[in-house]
């Protein structure tokens, strides 16, 4: 049974996006979620299943992926794109200002929401980012995230998702891969699974290199006066151990919270998560 609503609204620049819309839309609160490079709305759906009840959410399809529409011009997946979606979005429902909880690319978006236009941010969840993504899981990254082989069925989609991100979820059970999977994937017309994004979402990805990786620091530290929760996962290969640090030293006020047992990135249906996000909502919510 669908729990929640499909929202469709407009880009600047004439697209077709989408969202999931959970929750009561009269709620004082809205939370925007924005998932990670390959990812969509889906991967939200234990997270804003559990906020419902509190909140207004909205878990976006970037453009290039899930049910939004692909960009012709593979120049225009970028981050800086990305964020004037999302205030095309808000500028639909005519939201003046939210919380975002944003994975992997999703925290970049944030950020550069939060130095763009810092008035329409309440708080932000950067969920296993940094200013500083690690060089090691980027090449992972690299490596499949342009990868155009096919599987037939979705068994052999759910050893694929295995053989790329195992190291990432040790201690998955055979239904979380596939559950996983079905996150990653949607069925084409012939009823085989086929990944749902864009191929060309790679290219941005694809020119950087040790010499033009941009320097992110800027952006986090326009940060200053927004509430703040990041999470790590304990394997994670894109936010390394030193970033946090010195994310803290520059923000001693961000809240941090390792999620055991998982790598890039925690799927936020964790207790650990669900618990920290809770308390820092309320404790933000409430004091602004």
């Amino acid at each position: 049974m669908q729990n929640y609503s499909d929202y469709w609204y407009q880009s600047s620049d004439g697209l077709r996006l989408y969202a999931r819309q959970y929750g009561n839309t009269t709620a004082e609160q809205t939370i925007i979620c924005i998932p990670g490079l390959t990812r969509n709305s889906s991967d939200f759906t234990a997270l804003c299943e559990h906020l419902a009840p509190r909140y207004r959410i909205l878990a976006v399809d970037l453009r290039g992926r899930g049910q939004s529409d692909y960009d012709t011009n593979p120049e225009n997946y970028h981050p800086g794109c990305y964020a004037n979606d999302i205030l095309s979005l808000m500028g639909s429902l005519a939201l003046p200002s939210a919380i975002f909880i944003g994975t992997s690319l999703g925290g970049i978006v944030s950020m550069v929401l939060a130095a763009t236009a810092p008035e329409r941010i309440q708080a932000i969840v950067m969920n296993d980012i940094g200013p500083e993504p690690d060089k090691a899981g980027l090449d992972r990254i690299k490596r499949y995230v342009g990868n155009k082989s096919t599987v037939k069925n979705w068994s052999e989609a759910v050893e694929k998702t295995k053989s790329i991100q195992a190291q990432e979820y040790p201690n998955f059970s055979d239904e979380d891969w596939l559950i996983f999977s079905k996150n990653l994937y949607r069925e084409n017309a012939l009823g085989q699974p086929e990944l749902a994004y864009d191929f060309a979402i790679s290219h941005l990805l694809n020119q950087q290199n040790d010499d033009t990786t941009s320097d992110l620091w800027p952006l986090f530290t326009a940060m200053q006066n927004i509430p703040l929760l990041l999470f790590r996962g304990e394997l994670s290969d894109i936010l390394n151990q030193q970033c946090v640090r010195k994310m803290q030293t520059l923000k001693p006020d961000m809240q941090f919270v390792e999620i055991p047992h998982c790598g890039h990135a925690p799927l936020l249906s964790e207790t650990e998560a669900l618990n920290a996000i809770d308390n820092f909502l309320i404790y933000n919510i409430t004091s602004t």
